[in-house]
């Protein structure tokens, strides 16, 4: 079976401080899997959210695609479209553009 991206808006939320990780991808769901992989590993990039799962655990983090674009013909989404998306998520939630994390 094909896997089949799907470019839209991630988020992991830390639910004991509500600090958040928001982002785009053109394959939320596998980023996800990634940023669960590297926090498991004890590898993340961002110390704040290793630091918040080494202290907290998996628990109590939520980790959910919050918007999809729909590829065009050709399967392809413009990072344009990705950005604003982003934006607008942005502000629907508050969150400055400069992560949490």
């Amino acid at each position: 079976m094909k896997h089949t991206p799907r470019p839209g808006i991630y988020r992991v939320q830390h639910l004991t401080s509500g600090r958040s990780l928001l982002g785009s991808s053109v394959d939320a769901p596998a980023y996800l899997n990634r940023v669960r992989f590297e926090l498991q590993l004890g590898s993340h990039r961002h110390p704040g959210l290793q630091r918040d799962w080494v202290q907290d655990g998996p628990d109590a983090f939520t980790f959910e695609v919050l918007d999809e674009l729909k590829p065009d013909a050709a399967g392809r989404v413009s990072p344009d479209d990705l950005k604003e998306l982003l934006s607008l998520w942005q502000e629907k939630l508050n969150v400055s553009p400069q992560p949490s994390y």
